[in-house]
């Protein structure tokens, strides 16, 4: 072997004498080849991001003002898909029917790589570079041996056999020196760097479809732990289970006999069902919390597109509507157990602007039954915040100013009560009854007031007994002081023995002024409006002749001092200054009014609602003779709208209707008008700007009668 690798340097340099020389290795031009392939590869990008980038500028493109591009566009980023489709439809084995889907996958893929480069000195990648060194020796010392066989070959078909063999032999010596001294200092070998492949996500140049395999899944559950048991039961045996029972009864009750006076009041409220928020087990409640957030959470997707609406959606159409505005519908809050209730009242919360309660009764009073009170929030418009339920119809109700979690509530039976969302019953915490003074009628409205001199809550009620009485909370009992008593004029009847038995009027709506703590307006079933005072529980500081059927509701204005309206079952809703007798506005509405109020944003505009489903929105500023909305809000003909009431803050108002529907729908921006900013002028805001609007309206109104009297 030695002296084969020697004739082979001696070709190498002088050439063969005779024979063929060896076929070249075509293994090291095609690596070159394929990193010379790589290398192009590679620099071909380079020049382009090198390149100077100019702007392309479309023929088309609009020219836009320093304003206009500064101007600011509100865009409202979701995380659905807007190319994912919303309409596939499946079949269902089940149902057999073709369902449509309500979820659909909104995950897009922009862009995904797969790479097969690994890191040098990653463990992986010394790994591979040692596998490559050790792979390479082999090979070359396989390529010297099939070099060296041809050789052999060549030199045996040569003539010159004799000279060679003794040039062979020289040459050998020669060869096993430089041999033994390659064995002692062997060169190291040059190995071409290569680039390292990922084993775990290598991808070849051919490329294939791969068939997903198909894999089954199993699960099995552990069985129930059985156990059997025998025994016989004799009749000493069931004796001495039943004592034993009976021992346990009875140490029950010694524990339990100090709590005995607590559970007897409330046994004599006639046991009341719980609600589910009672009933709820302990672990329920420690998740309570965490459900409810989820659940705003899902039903804020679920009403995504009315959230927006809500939030952002300004009809644009208004512009040609000549003054004219709209109601948008957005949710609709309903609860299972009150379908066949009536809404007999609405109130927002004074704190939390998103939060109103509702009372549920009937104005049917050959059907009467129970009544409810629920707080719904617009963050969850599937299921109340609150549940409270009443043997009696619930007809009034009012939220405190300053303590926003006590509800004060009137009952079709006269009683009043007040309700703590503190504290976790369904039970008032504080109720009137026929030892306290309760009402012999139905409460019709009730209102809360300033606390009194000794920091006890106060609110009063109004009733068709005739009286107006004031509830003082004192010492955990409801205390009761007839302010006023309604005495129907003309009305005395001959009672026994000669005596004059005088009849009450019938109270059906009351209201404080914002301003004078003494001084309220009531409304009477025969049509009358009495202005009243705290001070004197004898007699009326004024009479007004206002409407021929019952008045329904009746309101100060929120800015002005002097104005107040009324509704009426005669079809009309009048506007009232307080000093004069006669009503400044008489509208006729078609339809007998259940409720009317004021807007919290402007002093000249207010709502109604008649009973043949339809809502009006009037603005006296833009038109004094007619609505500038008149909305049909229920469609049935055997349901009717009951009450109606402004968001203190948002543009919403809310509808209740006698099937116990609660309707919220968004105001138009014709329906709220704001003065329009002019150039370099500052526009006023406020109450005393308010005040001005009606008062200008009001002076056009009295206007022809100072002229007659002149």
């Amino acid at each position: 072997m030695p002296a084969k690798g020697g004739d082979k340097q001696r070709q190498s340099q002088s050439g063969p004498s005779g024979g063929k020389a060896a076929p070249p290795r075509p293994a090291k031009p095609i690596c070159k080849k394929r990193d010379e392939d790589a290398s192009t590869d590679v620099g071909e990008g380079v020049d382009e991001w090198t390149a100077v980038k100019t702007l392309v500028k479309p023929p088309d493109q609009l020219e836009l003002t320093e304003a206009e591009l500064k101007e600011e566009f509100t865009r409202v980023l979701t995380a659905n898909n807007p190319h994912a489709p919303q309409n596939i439809v499946r079949y269902s084995f089940k149902e057999r029917a073709y369902k449509p889907i309500g979820y659909v996958d909104q995950t897009a893929i922009h862009f995904s790589l797969n790479g097969n480069l690994i890191l040098k000195d990653s463990d992986e990648g010394r790994r591979q570079s040692v596998k490559s060194a050790v792979s390479e020796k082999p090979s070359l010392a396989s390529s010297a041996v099939i070099s060296e066989e041809t050789e052999i070959k060549d030199e045996e078909g040569t003539e010159d056999t004799q000279a060679e063999g003794e040039e062979e032999a020289e040459e050998a010596g020669t060869a096993e020196e430089a041999e033994a001294e390659e064995a002692e200092e062997p060169p190291p070998p040059k190995v071409k760097e290569q680039k390292l492949a990922n084993q775990f996500n290598f991808i070849e140049r051919a490329s294939k479809t791969l068939n997903n395999p198909l894999r089954e899944r199993a699960c099995q559950s552990e069985p129930t732990p059985c156990k059997n048991f025998s025994a016989t039961a004799n009749q000493w045996e069931i004796y001495d289970a039943y004592m034993e029972e009976l021992q346990k009864m009875e140490k029950s009750k010694e524990k339990e006999k100090p709590k005995a006076q607590i559970a007897k009041k409330e046994e004599k409220k006639k046991g009341r069902k719980l609600t589910s928020l009672e009933s709820q087990s302990d672990d329920i409640t420690k998740i309570s919390k965490a459900a409810k957030i989820m659940e705003r959470m899902v039903n804020q997707n679920i009403f995504d597109d009315i959230a927006q609406d809500f939030k952002y959606f300004e009809d644009a159409s208004d512009e040609y509507r000549d003054q004219k505005g709209t109601l948008l519908p957005l949710w609709k809050f309903q609860y299972d157990k009150t379908k066949r209730l009536a809404v007999t009242a609405i109130s927002w919360n004074p704190k939390y602007k998103d939060l109103f309660a509702v009372g549920y009764g009937s104005y049917d009073f050959m059907k009467q039954s129970h009544g409810m009170l629920l707080l719904y929030t617009m963050k969850n418009p599937s299921f109340p915040e609150y549940v409270f339920s009443s043997e009696s119809g619930i007809m009034c109700l009012d939220i405190h100013n300053d303590h926003p979690y006590l509800v004060a509530v009137g009952f079709y039976d006269g009683n009043v009560a007040i309700y703590n969302l503190k504290k976790a019953t369904s039970q008032p915490s504080y109720k009137s009854s026929a030892k306290s003074g309760k009402h012999t009628d139905p409460v019709w409205q009730v209102k809360w007031q300033k606390d009194d001199m000794d920091n006890n809550l106060n609110f009063f009620s109004v009733s068709s007994d005739g009286r107006i009485v004031s509830w003082t909370l004192v010492k955990n009992e409801l205390v009761h002081t007839d302010v006023i008593k309604l005495s129907a004029e003309g009305t005395t009847m001959q009672g026994p023995e000669g005596l004059q038995l005088q009849t009450l009027g019938c109270g059906t709506s009351f209201d404080f002024h914002k301003k004078i703590d003494y001084l309220f307006l009531v409304g009477t079933e025969e049509g009358k409006i009495y202005k009243c005072s705290k001070c004197y529980s004898s007699q009326f500081l004024d009479v007004f002749e206002a409407h021929h059927m019952a008045v329904d509701s009746v309101s100060w204005n929120p800015y002005h001092l002097k104005v107040f309206i009324s509704c009426s079952s005669d079809w009309t809703v009048k506007i009232w200054d307080h000093t004069i007798k006669t009503p400044m506005f008489i509208y006729d509405l078609h339809s007998a009014v259940g409720d009317v109020a004021w807007s919290p944003y402007s002093s000249t505009v207010f709502a109604a609602v008649t009973t043949d489903g339809k809502a009006h929105v009037f603005d006296l500023s833009i038109n004094k003779y007619e609505a500038l909305c008149t909305q049909i809000v229920v469609a049935k003909k055997k349901n009717k709208i009951t009450h109606i009431q402004f968001n203190p803050v948002y543009p919403v108002v809310i509808i209740g209707d006698e099937r116990g529907h609660i309707t919220c729908l968004k105001l138009s921006p014709n329906l709220r008008k704001m003065p329009k900013e002019k150039k370099g002028q500052v526009v006023k805001k406020g109450p005393e700007v308010e005040i001005a609007k009606l008062d200008k309206l009001l002076n056009l109104v009295r206007e022809p009668e100072g002229t007659a009297g002149k």
